[in-house]
């Protein structure tokens, strides 16, 4: 004889809905527990949905840089490497002209025939040597070598002269140095045209 269905009655729902209320006031309260001993330390839930969010926000950064350099292609930007000096009435015949020194590292010479531009840059390790007119020669501070007033190395551990400049006239009359054209005495560039500039007037 098969066994009568119990019948569902509605003390037994309401009981039923009763446990089912304390069951989630107990996981709410141990909830707030857990949150109290933790204190801001997120639950295991939250850290693991805001690394989640992390990756997905770090990979979407990424991926927008890669984009936005590939839009933007590599320039580099270097300074010019020639510049105006100004008219050669502006300079005194026998005087060394300093005020390209510190923006430029060039010094120009102008003699009765004409000028030349030297470059301030010790031809033993890079320093930049110092005009002595007292002494009429340039002297480097860092291991004392020391050079002419044309450059030409006579004292101490540099190996070779000063460097020579391009130096030409513009169309405008003004004293033009190109520091990206140097001349070397040792090669017999001083010879050569924009190493020295004639002029008399």
């Amino acid at each position: 004889m098969a066994k009568a269905e119990k019948q569902v009655t509605e003390a037994d729902l309401k009981a039923l809905e009763e446990r089912r209320r304390a069951e989630q006031v107990r996981e709410r309260a141990k909830r707030e527990r857990e949150k109290a001993q933790l204190g801001t330390l997120w639950s295991r839930r939250d850290f693991m949905g805001r690394l989640g969010w992390g990756v997905f926000s770090v990979f979407t950064g990424i991926t927008l840089l890669g984009f936005m350099r590939s839009a933007f292609p590599r320039v580099l930007f270097q300074p010019p490497t020639s510049f105006k000096a100004g008219f050669p009435r502006d300079f005194t015949v026998g005087e060394i002209s300093e005020k390209f020194k510190k923006d430029f590292r060039v010094w120009i010479i102008r003699t009765e025939e004409g000028f030349y531009a030297l470059f301030a840059k010790c031809t033993h390790l890079g320093c930049t040597p110092r005009w002595l007119a007292a002494e009429t020669k340039f002297k480097c501070p860092c291991h004392g070598s020391g050079f002419y007033k044309t450059g030409i190395n006579f004292e101490g551990p540099a190996p070779r002269p000063l460097e020579r400049l391009r130096i030409t006239l513009a169309e405008d009359g003004q004293i033009v140095i190109d520091k990206g054209v140097k001349y070397l005495y040792e090669k017999g560039d001083w010879t050569k045209p924009g190493a020295f500039l004639k002029y008399t007037a």
